[in-house]
């Protein structure tokens, strides 16, 4: 009889563990984060900096990209944008509209790299001085006296070797002021650095990656094979649980990776959102969603 008396309880109890759990299980999904992250200054016709914080979708503008640095020369390419306006812009965004606002460095080119750790000391001393929070005589600012936000490193072609130094360098200075933000925007493929193991560490030392599925086969979206997409996903939220990673996607339907908005919606956003390091969604770029509205037509479900 006393049995059967402690059934009901035991039944409650256990019911109430197996609440409590999926509680814990769904809170450990990371949802929609709100957060959409776009690449400006790649195109003159995209309109200009203030205009793209101005639509309200994004939450961050990566100004893209200071492509000449690590062997003294320095050069920021804005493909036809004048420097000149760009700060007040930056000014604008931030306390106005609230958009985090980075500088990309690298790209496409290959007249960036980092050879040694003095030449990462030497970037991230520049980029302190010139974009960030620092100043230094004899230092040019090209935005004047506006202070970005961060750094995002995007490197194309080269190797990551000494990149972890530069991000070390760089997230020294924010230590009496507000903190250099660090992100990188890696491409998809595990396949394509030289030193995996290395390259790894270094990564790990970003706060946020916008991983790059788009123009590298071996890891975009496939409408026909979608495995090697999710697998390289897995790969890069369980190697970087304390990054948020963002995917990189494209807004343009000629590059390799595209999907239509309401495929990217259903098919890929409902899924991502399960991992508790999903960070958003990163655009390539302003130019082509300016074009295509891709951003607008996804922005309620990042």
């Amino acid at each position: 009889m006393s049995k059967l008396q402690l059934r009901p309880p035991l039944l409650a109890t256990l019911h109430c563990s197996l609440l409590v759990l999926l509680i814990i299980n769904g809170a450990a999904a990371a949802g929609k984060t709100g957060e959409l992250t776009v690449i400006w200054g790649r195109n003159k016709d995209e309109g200009s900096l203030r205009s793209t914080c101005d639509t309200g979708l994004y939450t961050t503008v990566v100004i893209s990209f200071l492509t000449v640095f690590g062997h003294g020369r320095y050069r920021t390419d804005l493909a036809g944008h004048p420097l000149a306006g760009v700060g007040a812009d930056v000014k604008h965004c931030q306390k106005a509209k609230n958009v985090t606002v980075l500088l990309s460095i690298g790209g496409a080119g290959d007249q960036y790299s980092l050879p040694t750790a003095k030449s990462a000391q030497d970037v991230a001393e520049h980029l302190w001085h010139a974009y960030l929070g620092g100043g230094r005589r004899g230092v040019s600012r090209p935005f004047g006296d506006a202070v970005l936000d961060g750094v995002d490193v995007y490197v194309d072609r080269g190797r990551w070797g000494h990149y972890d130094e530069l991000a070390r360098r760089l997230r020294s200075f924010g230590r009496e002021k507000p903190a250099v933000r660090l992100t990188a925007s890696p491409a998809c493929s595990l396949a394509l650095f030289d030193d995996e193991v290395e390259t790894m560490k270094t990564l790990s030392l970003f706060e946020r990656l916008h991983v790059r599925f788009y123009n590298e086969s071996s890891c975009d979206y496939n409408y026909f094979e979608t495995r090697p997409f999710w697998g390289a996903w897995r790969t890069w939220t369980s190697r970087f649980p304390a990054a948020r990673v963002q995917v990189g996607w494209p807004a343009m339907e000629e590059m390799s990776g595209f999907v239509d908005p309401q495929t990217l919606r259903e098919s890929v956003l409902s899924s991502v959102q399960d991992d508790a390091n999903y960070g958003g969604v990163m655009l390539w770029d302003r130019y082509y969603d300016k074009i295509t509205g891709f951003g607008r037509a996804i922005k309620d479900i990042v």
